[in-house]
């Protein structure tokens, strides 16, 4: 019996903001998310560089809000957080999403700012399989996320660490603060954990997923984009990252934050249990690789091989900067500037998306097709 169901549909930059309401509405928006709830509006910034595949698109967070606005949702408010290796302040100048806040007037905050909202102790009411233990000293999520709807804006991409990353994965810095490192030996487990914190503290979970040029390789960075021109969404995570896992060419059984998930009811995973409505995927495979890059090799090494027993060493102690700044020096001064930027511009600016990605650089009145 199929019990979960996921959107799938072709689009075009002509239509693109059409065919995300179009999407949205097909996936069941209104059923997922109550509209008398502020909801949060959770973009995927991978990195504060424009690489295309790799950060939510313009378009994608522009058609969200456009559907959103349409259906009724007048509370939208986004929620940023930081990374090791990425600025949110210059990632969504760079990638173009602070323009499309601004046009739409959407307050943006920041969960790392006292000012915008505070970290609490929370017990959750299910049982946790590794955060409990990570953090012995008590689980510390937002206050500001507690009652809100939330909307989360991955793209269809791999990752090193976990295969594929999305919907379930894009909850990762919004609801752990600085010290979420140290769940990377059991960064699976977290994300079965995290979905199941989810889903106790928001009113309603909904992701709309851009697949328009999507990323191959060691992701969620250093990867290839690929145009693909696919947009996926639905109000069951684990559904929508299993839809794209297939699609990238994955089993989402033998992916084991897809599969635990499922186990434990958060979702589906098996993709013979996922209505998909739209496009006919049932044939679809990108054929797409995960692979490491140099400043993976480390964490590998230190997180996954037996050498993980000097984890509380290496980086719950000061030591901890010095591989923050490796992968930061790696990635923003050596692969971006050595291959990054040439990618960039070959492959992504160099199709209808590049395109349309740079239209939004040209103006502020948008640049995808009207409704």
């Amino acid at each position: 019996m199929r019990t979960s169901t996921v959107a799938v549909l072709k689009t075009h930059p002509q239509t693109v903001l059409a065919d995300l309401a179009r999407l949205m509405s097909r996936a069941g928006l209104e059923q997922a998310l109550p509209k008398d709830k502020t909801t949060i509006l959770k973009d995927n910034l991978s990195w504060h560089v424009p690489y295309l595949s790799a950060n939510t698109t313009p378009w994608q967070l522009e058609g969200t809000i456009r559907a959103l606005r349409q259906a009724g949702y007048e509370s939208l408010v986004a929620v940023h957080n930081n990374t090791v290796v990425t600025n949110p302040y210059k990632g969504g100048i760079q990638n173009r999403l602070t323009p499309v806040y601004r046009r739409y007037g959407v307050e943006e905050k920041y969960n790392f700012r006292p000012e915008d909202m505070r970290w609490i102790t929370y017990t959750p009411r299910a049982r946790m399989r590794v955060l409990d233990q990570v953090y012995p000293e008590g689980i510390h999520i937002p206050e500001y996320f507690l009652g809100k709807n939330i909307v989360h804006l991955p793209t269809v991409k791999t990752h090193i660490y976990t295969t594929t990353t999305g919907a379930m994965k894009n909850a990762f810095g919004g609801l752990l603060n600085r010290k979420r490192h140290y769940t990377h030996s059991v960064i699976h487990e977290t994300l079965v954990d995290l979905l199941a914190i989810q889903k106790e503290i928001h009113s309603g979970i909904f992701a709309v997923m851009d697949g328009t040029l999507c990323g191959s390789g060691p992701g969620p960075r250093t990867m290839v984009p690929v145009e693909k021109d696919y947009l996926l969404a639905g109000s069951d995570s684990v559904a929508i990252d299993a839809v794209a896992a297939r699609m990238m060419g994955f089993d989402p059984m033998n992916i084991p934050y897809l599969r635990l998930a499922h186990e434990d009811g958060l979702g589906t995973a098996r993709p013979q249990e996922i209505e998909i409505v739209g496009e006919d995927v049932s044939g679809v495979n990108f054929g797409f690789q995960v692979g490491d890059n140099f400043a993976s090799r480390f964490g590998d090494a230190l997180w996954f091989s037996p050498l993980k027993v000097f984890q509380r060493l290496f980086f719950q102690t000061p030591l901890v900067y010095l591989f923050i700044f490796g992968s930061y020096f790696y990635h923003d001064f050596l692969w971006w500037p050595l291959k990054g930027r040439r990618v960039q511009k070959t492959l992504a600016l160099s199709t209808k998306w590049g395109r349309l990605f740079q239209d939004y650089a040209d103006s502020d009145e948008g640049g995808g097709g009207e409704p």
